[in-house]
């Protein structure tokens, strides 16, 4: 295997031209969502919860939607939009015509993807900033948790586009995974203090947990031996499954 730096770059460009086609309304929905769960919960049961983990609900919030919509804006890119690409639009049989290798696709694919990450977690990140519950300059390590969160899901959903043979099949990946993980990842309330025993083990395996966690710490400005811990996964977990989409890929566009 030999991955192309400029092909890879043509992927993603070709991504980035396609998508500042519709920008607006591709941005708004995805960056929206973490927002109103902010407003809904932070402000509405924030004035019931009058204090998390040491601090008020909404502040207990944040970091956590933050990785929220890092996965989210992660997910919606490398499920759907991959999935039509290679099997409707055979954009990726197009490339293939070209000096572009199928390995090329997948990480031209997955920058992309870490591309869109950015522009939703860092902007809601920036609604933090303005409604005072991101500290600075602390908090602005946030930024590399934003782009790990944003690697690990591309990773997972680009693996599941690939393994798949039906579009239907990702009102399982939506419902049955990425929800599940939304509401016992650390996001809504602090698993360590509801949990035990075996279902704190259970929930160490989950992967929206780790970047949540991380962010959290980012907020805080202190990173515990957990950290480690937590960025070993997040490494490992990412590093497993861009290996399996790159077999998956040449093997879908290849056979």
């Amino acid at each position: 295997m030999s991955l192309s730096a400029s092909a890879i770059t043509a992927v993603w460009r070709r991504n980035v031209t396609m998508y500042a086609r519709t920008w607006q309304w591709n941005l708004l929905p995805n960056f929206f969502e973490p927002v109103f769960y902010l407003a809904a919960l932070g402000i509405g049961v924030g004035a019931y919860v009058s204090e998390m983990a040491g601090m008020s609900y909404v502040q207990f919030l944040a970091p956590g939607l933050v990785c929220v919509a890092a996965m989210n804006g992660a997910s919606y890119e490398v499920t759907y939009n991959v999935y039509v690409r290679l099997n409707m639009q055979r954009t990726y049989d197009v490339m293939l015509t070209a000096p572009i290798e199928p390995e090329d696709v997948v990480w031209g694919e997955l920058i992309w993807a870490m591309t869109r990450v950015l522009l939703y977690g860092g902007s809601f990140y920036i609604v933090t900033i303005l409604f005072g519950l991101a500290p600075l300059p602390e908090s602005i390590l946030v930024i590399p948790v934003i782009l790990l969160a944003g690697f690990l899901f591309a990773t997972l959903g680009l693996a599941f586009s690939l393994w798949i043979q039906s579009v239907d099949l990702f009102s399982f990946y939506f419902t049955l995974f990425l929800t599940p993980l939304f509401l016992f990842s650390d996001v809504f309330f602090p698993i360590a203090e509801r949990l035990s025993g075996f279902w704190l083990g259970i929930a160490e395996c989950l992967p929206l947990l780790h970047p949540v966690r991380l962010a959290r710490a980012s907020f805080a400005g202190s990173f515990g031996w957990i950290a480690l811990w937590d960025i070993a996964y997040i490494a490992l977990l990412s590093g497993l499954l861009a290996r399996i989409s790159m077999q998956l890929m040449r093997r879908r566009l290849t056979s």
